[in-house]
């Protein structure tokens, strides 16, 4: 359970995976946790199904506004788009890699890993990704696995990487387990 746990979910302003934000966002809510929508430009953001324009979403706060101190762990949602921007936004890097330098768990699926090689966070770590990241990942000194989902342990803190949608049940349960700590 994650009573009194809140958690950050670090999006850009546009081209999220929507289920890939929904249903971890539903899944820490069950557990009894708080998500909060991290984004980096305050208002709402819009939320795809592939390449189809779906729902938007409020940003609770910007990565300017708030610290990885506030938070017990990070939700990088996934969708092409997504992490493609993040990554290019310093501040946004920043505060993923301050999550990995706090010791804090995190949870990317898709293409989010994206940010987490330009935080320069995966070398020597196990991971798995949308299968197009690949060699991106191993290029940044990861160890790519074509697993649903890959915990690992072996940094400063656990990071938990899936695939795709269809791995959602378990990088859920992967999350909320590491996330309860």
């Amino acid at each position: 359970m994650l009573n009194g746990k809140t958690i950050a979910f670090l999006v850009a302003p546009e081209g999220i995976e929507q289920v890939e934000l929904t249903e971890p966002w539903q899944a820490v809510k069950q557990a009894g946790g708080t998500p909060r929508l991290i984004s980096t430009e305050e208002g709402r953001v819009q939320g795809y199904n592939h390449l189809d324009k779906a729902d938007t979403f409020p940003v609770d706060a910007t990565v300017g506004e708030v610290s990885p101190a506030d938070f017990d762990g990070l939700v990088l949602p996934g969708g092409v788009a997504n992490p493609d921007f993040l990554r290019t936004v310093p501040e946004a890097v920043g505060f993923a890699k301050e999550f990995f330098d706090a010791g804090k768990p995190v949870a990317a699926i898709c293409h989010a890993p994206w940010t987490l090689i330009e935080a320069d966070v995966v070398r020597g770590r196990k991971v798995t990704s949308w299968p197009s990241l690949r060699t991106d990942l191993r290029n940044a000194g990861a160890t790519w696995e074509d697993h649903e989902v890959v915990i690992c342990d072996s940094g400063p803190n656990t990071l938990i990487t899936s695939r795709k949608p269809d791995d959602l049940k378990a990088f859920c349960q992967a999350a909320m387990d590491a996330f309860a700590g």
